[in-house]
């Protein structure tokens, strides 16, 4: 696999718009190349080497892997649209990274701002630390979110997480704060730690899980029983759950699964 590694040059004050650092785009291009791809700051458009030092070249973007080495929290939309190949940053991210993704693998080796795998459709998008609002979510004035592929959180995340989700799984390995799943209508939430509240507020469809707490119920939902190590796909949760179905409040027959740890109800 041919790899590209992009080093921070510096601290950034106004947040960079990159989209460009994406292996579709790199795709090849020689190491001049990639340098003068354009990015935008503020009103202002630059070459990727105003930020960067690059080094290597591009193959076919199923082949080529993107490493930033060091922490980018002001850069935005990494890997935004991607189709194939690997992007891993060295640090953490700004928002939008992953927005949009089709496929190929994303790793961030630390926090990623909001709206991180925005209407998602494919591919794997792995942070190991926390995150902010909006991920895995539908865009402002659009009801669809995130519809395919794997999202994998292994810190917390903050409000209205997987918000219009209609596929795919999001995986969280702590927290979650308001309205998570809000709008759900198809794929699996899974929070191993506690949620605030409004989890699956307006849910359609979809499945939704917290091991932890539970800490304030959306009133739509009603209870219909216990289940013990449940199976959603090829998903199997350890444990036993308290088992409720909603949204009834925007629907007379919702299909909304939302599991709750029965030790924690």
């Amino acid at each position: 696999m041919n790899e590209v590694i992009l080093r921070p040059k510096g601290s950034i004050d106004i947040m960079v718009e990159a989209e460009v650092i994406n292996p579709d785009i790199f795709a090849g291009k020689t190491n001049g190349e990639i340098e003068q791809l354009i990015v935008w700051q503020g009103s202002k458009q630059l070459p990727l080497s105003e930020f960067f030092d690059v080094d290597g070249s591009a193959g076919a973007a199923a082949d080529t892997k993107i490493i930033i080495e060091g922490d980018v929290p002001r850069v935005k939309h990494i890997g935004h649209g991607m189709k194939a190949g690997e992007i891993v940053v060295d640090g953490s991210a700004g928002m939008h990274v992953g927005s949009e993704m089709i496929g190929g693998n994303i790793l961030v080796k630390g926090n990623a701002g909001s709206w991180a795998g925005m209407e998602m459709k494919g591919g794997t998008l792995h942070i190991t630390g926390n995150t902010g609002d909006h991920v895995g979510c539908a865009y402002r004035g659009s009801w669809r979110g995130m519809n395919g592929g794997k999202i994998i959180i292994d810190g917390s995340a903050k409000s209205q997480l997987g918000g219009g989700m209609s596929g795919g799984e999001i995986h969280v390995g702590g927290n979650v704060e308001n309205f998570a799943g809000i709008r759900m209508n198809s794929g699996l939430i899974v929070v191993k730690g506690d949620a605030i509240r409004g989890v699956g507020a307006q849910m359609g469809g979809g499945t939704f899980v917290v091991y932890g707490k539970l800490k304030q119920f959306s009133p739509g939902f009603e209870y219909a029983g216990t289940e013990k190590n449940p199976k959603v796909g090829e998903t199997v949760l350890t444990g036993e759950f308290s088992k409720f179905t909603g949204d009834f409040a925007i629907s007379k027959n919702p299909k909304g699964i939302l599991f709750a740890s029965k030790e924690e109800v």
